[in-house]
């Protein structure tokens, strides 16, 4: 596969990165310490370069009737300017990726893919628009995506936005977004930004053509630098969303897990007409009880479960570590996990088979950490 790299690159080089390969991106693991990567944005803010995700552009008079076929949510009930979390699933259930989509104008929809997914979602979305009145136009390769994160993101983002604009920041509920009016370096125009996140902090995420992302990057970096800004890699942007209890596909979900067993059936709206991909798949899997259940662990040690450690009770084998890694922010290891649904109730003591040695976790409520209001 060949090395991709965003138009943010050269500045992650220049603030001395560490890179790691994620779905064939070159993309900066952490900067300095992701221990202090990750406190920062719980208390402050973190800049994060989100530019290996896709975006997936749905336009025409049916976008909206076409996306509720093509994905398991009701694209066509949101309104202008909002959010929605949803999947995207094989003709059997499985989950080919989620992904969050926003609806731009009435017509006009912005679906937004992981990185590792990014062309299969824009490949399978254009195939299953055959026979609707819609154009699908994968940007993905043409927009660089910068998200700032943290209880001062809005205030450091304000200083990018003109004073008559800044009620349309101000005013943007969660899993919303607008165009918004900008001013960076020698850069003035209308971006969309979205109040939108993975870290489990309030947060921003601004598109922008991948000519101008430097100096956007730049001016948030200068904005937010006097007032606990940095720069923040994957490293933490993983224990962030851990603590947020957030599934990554790839861990939590996959081509072999249904989202019930996710715990994701409340983004699958068999209540809507028509049909869509998968549907009758997934209104069999919903009268069954899974085999498995995706559960969130707490560990009463120190040591930490990782991917793929078996979990236990009474010595034997009930289910499997899908994420894992000692919280920076609760002081004590988290994990989720896929455990026997007999086993999945929240107060259920188990263990984790730590290469050999058996450590003591309890099944808990999802998240872990939640932000205060």
């Amino acid at each position: 596969m060949t090395e991709q790299y965003t138009a943010l690159y050269e500045e992650h080089k220049r603030l001395g990165a560490s890179f790691t390969d994620f779905g064939g991106w070159q993309m900066p693991l952490k900067y300095s310490s992701e221990l202090a990567e990750h406190h920062a944005v719980r208390k402050a803010a973190g800049l994060f370069d989100l530019s290996h995700m896709g975006e997936v552009r749905v336009t025409g008079p049916q976008a909206g009737a076409f996306l509720d076929y093509a994905l398991t949510g009701k694209l066509s009930a949101m309104a202008v300017g909002r959010a929605k979390y949803s999947l995207i699933t094989n003709a059997d259930g499985g989950i080919i990726d989620d992904l969050i989509s926003y609806r731009l104008a009435d017509d006009e929809y912005l679906v937004v893919p992981n990185a590792g997914n990014a062309a299969v979602v824009a490949s399978e979305l254009a195939a299953r628009a055959q026979g609707f009145d819609v154009t699908v136009a994968d940007e993905t390769a043409a927009t660089s995506l910068v998200a700032i994160q943290g209880p001062i993101a809005q205030a450091i983002l304000l200083d990018l936005v003109p004073a008559e604009n800044r009620d349309t920041v101000t005013g943007m509920k969660y899993y919303a977004a607008a165009a918004v009016p900008l001013h960076f370096g020698e850069v003035t125009g209308s971006f969309l930004v979205a109040r939108t996140g993975y870290t489990g902090e309030d947060g921003f995420e601004v598109y922008v053509p991948n000519d101008v992302a430097p100096a956007l990057w730049q001016a948030l970096l200068a904005a937010g630098e006097s007032r606990g800004l940095v720069p923040a890699g994957l490293a933490c942007r993983d224990s962030l969303r851990l603590e947020a209890g957030m599934p990554l596909y790839g861990n939590e979900l996959s081509l072999e897990l249904d989202p019930y067993a996710a715990g994701l059936g409340g983004v699958v709206a068999l209540s809507k007409d028509g049909d869509f991909v998968g549907r009758a798949a997934l209104e069999a899997k919903k009268q069954q009880t899974p085999a498995r259940k995706l559960v969130g662990l707490k560990g009463s040690g120190r040591r930490s479960a990782r991917s793929h450690y078996p979990v236990l009770k009474d010595g034997h084998p009930i289910g499997e570590v899908t994420s894992g890694a000692p919280s920076p922010t609760l002081g004590f290891p988290i994990a989720l996990a896929y455990v026997d649904a007999a086993h999945s109730t929240p107060g259920t003591e188990l263990s984790v088979d730590l290469r050999g040695k058996p450590e003591s976790f309890e099944v808990v409520d999802l998240p872990f950490y939640q932000r205060e209001k």
